[in-house]
């Protein structure tokens, strides 16, 4: 039986593992963690659980999908529901907008709280819809990197539609055309940081990701984010994939310019194809040092990274929902902090995830567990202490204001995952939650392909190569390698 050896256990490296050995592959998978899933893991302190990573579930067919080829009812390893509320948002104006889930009442509500035409909402919606439908197939579920898919009759059609769509334009000039509404433009820009970009740099194309949490739906598993990791898991596992934790990979071996495996703690593992999860700024230097690297490739800006503090909070807080935002009054001032000076602005938009909203297991009684992240750069050598330091004050004092409590003598248990430790962790290069920005029109095509031009049954998943960053992506990388992979 030929052997396939994935590097990595996150979710795209998880999803490679099940569809190799669906090939009839046998599957070994070597990663570094003593635990799988990379960014998709979890934290369990003082009776509190958080997602320690993603917190937004969106496209649930891509995860459903690896049990139905394998014979599977997904609803025997994990179970979630489509939310009926999106969001709860928060101004600095005290201008508070509950979004339900349906686009129709969206509209009504955002008319109601902000004042914009409701009629505007829904044609923007529309809009973005329309670009999913014309660029899905070329964007997410091809590679761009091959001269066999320009040969396709449906990524000429793509083609042909580009011209029609807002690539030349950011998000944001894109949005105050459409909208007009400086509050609802500022939610709409938001959605820039869900592949770590910045709204006044990123094409308008990226208004693509708003029809994935309204038209296609958000949703939440009942037993959290990391529930998503386990079910994968125990699918590879049920499937004769085989896990080795606290194993990290020293090089993957190369002969006449074709894969012969890795080498795992100075031991060689035979292999006639390997699967690369790790972030491809750091596997070009150490695991494949012998080999030119992709020089532009690696310059690629990269995307933002995060703060997250993991709060045990004593009380209950009925104004707070399952997702929460409090925005920022300068939204153009925290992203030039962002991008342009490395660092976090005094006044930054912070995101609060409750997922005991949803399952009280998830904290003590009278309590709730507070996942409070904010978008950091990525490192460039700050004084990262410092910026943490800061952060956490701006936070505190923005929470107080918003929700008129004095938040510092409610946190009864406390967890920071900072810029540094995503990097240690998750083996992310500097830090960055996405690998390489969405800064640039042509960012999807400068992202490294699925494939090695230079060695022959190597192959990458994950947010550092193509389609991006972001649970959705991640598995469709794993489905794009899957169409170039051959049976065993």
């Amino acid at each position: 039986m030929k052997k396939g050896i994935v590097i990595g256990s996150g979710i795209g490296g998880l999803a490679a593992a099940i569809r190799l050995a669906l090939k009839g592959y046998e599957v070994e998978v070597y990663e570094s963690n003593p635990y799988p899933g990379g960014k998709l893991s979890e934290i369990r302190d003082n009776g509190f659980r958080f997602d320690a990573g993603p917190s937004l579930f969106t496209m649930p067919e891509l995860v459903d999908e690896l049990f139905l080829i394998s014979g599977r009812d997904p609803k025997e390893f994990f179970n979630y529901e489509r939310l009926n509320e999106v969001c709860r948002y928060f101004y600095e104006d005290g201008t508070r907008l509950n979004v339900p889930a349906d686009p129709e009442q969206f509209a009504i509500e955002a008319e109601k709280a902000t004042g914009i035409d409701a009629k505007k909402v829904r044609q923007h919606l529309k809009r973005s819809a329309y670009i999913y439908d014309t660029t899905a197939f070329l964007f997410l579920r091809s590679s761009l990197h091959r001269f066999q898919t320009y040969l396709s009759f449906k990524t000429l059609l793509s083609f042909l539609q580009l011209p029609l769509l807002p690539i030349f334009s950011s998000m944001n000039s894109v949005n105050r055309k459409h909208l007009g509404n400086k509050k609802m433009v500022q939610l709409f820009n938001r959605y820039a940081t869900y592949n770590g970009s910045n709204p006044f740099r990123a094409p308008g194309i990226l208004n693509i990701i708003p029809h994935l949490e309204f038209n296609k739906g958000a949703y939440f598993p009942k037993e959290g984010m990391h529930s998503i990791t386990l079910a994968l898991f125990q699918l590879a596992k049920d499937l004769g994939v085989r896990f080795f934790f606290d194993s990290p990979v020293d090089e993957i071996l190369v002969s006449r310019k074709k894969v012969t495996g890795v080498s795992v703690r100075g031991v060689e593992k035979k292999a006639q194809l390997v699967i690369c999860n790790m972030d491809i700024s750091f596997a070009y230097p150490r695991l494949l040092p012998k080999i030119k690297p992709p020089i532009k490739t690696l310059k690629l800006e990269r995307s933002s990274s995060a703060i997250i503090f993991y709060w045990g909070i004593r009380g209950k807080f009925e104004e707070l929902g399952l997702h929460n935002i409090l925005f920022s009054d300068d939204y153009r001032t925290e992203f030039s902090y962002l991008f342009d000076k490395k660092d976090v602005y005094e006044d930054p938009t912070v995101y609060i995830n409750i997922t005991s909203k949803l399952n009280p297991k998830d904290a003590p009684e009278g309590r709730e567990n507070w996942f409070v992240m904010i978008n950091a750069p990525y490192m460039e050598g700050q004084d990262w202490d410092n910026i943490i330091r800061r952060s956490r004050q701006f936070i505190v004092e923005k929470l107080n204001k918003s929700l008129g409590k004095n938040i510092e003598e409610l946190i009864e248990f406390e967890q920071v995952l900072e810029p540094r430790t995503i990097e240690s962790k998750t083996k992310s290069f500097k830090g960055a939650l996405y690998g390489t920005s969405s800064n640039n029109r042509m960012a999807a095509f400068f992202r490294h392909p699925n494939f090695s031009r230079r060695i022959r049954d190597l192959y990458f998943v994950g947010g550092s190569v193509h389609p991006g960053g972001g649970i959705p992506l991640a598995l469709s990388s794993a489905k794009i390698v899957d169409g170039l992979i051959p049976k065993a």
